[in-house]
């Protein structure tokens, strides 16, 4: 796995590397099974604090997306990208979905013009 992160000034840096490895997953660049960077690894590669990378990394083990193989590393779960693209989903339709209907409103567009809308967005 090649570890390619710019990181930000926007967001922390644990989050960062935790959003990482779950678009990784997401986009099966790390699939099922295989083992992701450690701690340390990210530590030296980016020379940050080992307990920064940490915080990202246990955060996935608690979302049951990573597990931890004693004195092995931290594997992918066989059901996180399933997990991932579910919580994606909600977080796009309270990030997204709910202003845009909210915004609709308030224009009087109708869920028929919202629609419509969208398909137009499609065609072009």
């Amino acid at each position: 796995m090649v570890l390619k992160i710019n990181f930000n000034e926007d967001k922390p840096i644990y989050v960062q590397i935790k959003e990482y490895i779950e678009d990784s997953i997401i986009n099966e660049s790390i699939k099922a099974g295989e083992r992701v960077p450690s701690t340390n690894e990210f530590a030296k590669y980016y020379k940050i604090n080992p307990a920064t990378a940490a915080k990202g990394i246990n955060e996935l083990v608690l979302d049951n997306v990573l597990v931890k193989r004693r004195g092995v590393g931290m594997f992918v779960t066989d059901h996180a990208r399933e997990t991932l693209i579910e919580k994606r989903k909600e977080l796009f339709y309270k990030s997204y979905i709910l202003p845009l209907k909210e915004e609709a409103n308030k224009l009087q567009i109708s869920p028929e013009q919202l629609v419509e809308m969208l398909k137009r967005e499609e065609q072009s």
